[in-house]
């Protein structure tokens, strides 16, 4: 079975390169694509947070992992799936971040702190809202507390 995704939306910001680190201060206009409609934002000022999801459209077939592997290919770092990293190779070259919202302009989103290089095309807009937070604290292993030491910086 396979399913057919339209971009909504597309990233405009000053990454052009895929690069793991450094993302936290990076600001990024979300414009909508022409046929989304600029009421589909109504109301979205009211959340402080959005999670934005997006496709990975620079990742090449080639380039995906199915199997385990060595996060940033560290070997200091256990093999781990594919799905217990966050990395961009991944099958369905989906991504997801939570980003602040600092401005709604007509059909234009500003956010902060969006990992995503210019020209991405968004798939789909959530707004966060504490009740889909976890109601328990988040447990993860050292070594991907070490990875993202400057990922946000």
């Amino acid at each position: 079975m396979q399913y057919m995704i339209h971009p909504i939306a597309t990233v405009s910001n000053s990454r052009n390169v895929i690069k793991d680190d450094n993302w936290g201060e990076i600001l990024s206009t979300i414009e909508l694509t022409d046929y989304m409609h600029e009421a589909s934002l109504k109301g979205i000022e009211d959340f402080s947070h959005l999670e934005i999801i997006f496709y990975f459209d620079k990742v090449s077939d080639a380039q995906i992992q199915y199997e385990a592997r060595h996060p940033r290919n560290n070997k200091d770092y256990p093999e781990v799936g594919i799905f217990a990293q966050r990395g961009k190779n991944r099958p369905n070259k989906l991504g997801n971040t939570i980003v602040e919202l600092l401005e709604v302009k007509h059909r234009t989103l500003i956010v902060k702190g969006l990992d995503a290089i210019d020209g991405t095309p968004i798939i789909d807009i959530k707004p966060v809202m504490n009740e889909f937070l976890p109601k328990s604290d988040v447990k993860q292993p050292a070594w991907s507390t070490d990875l993202m030491k400057s990922y946000w910086a």
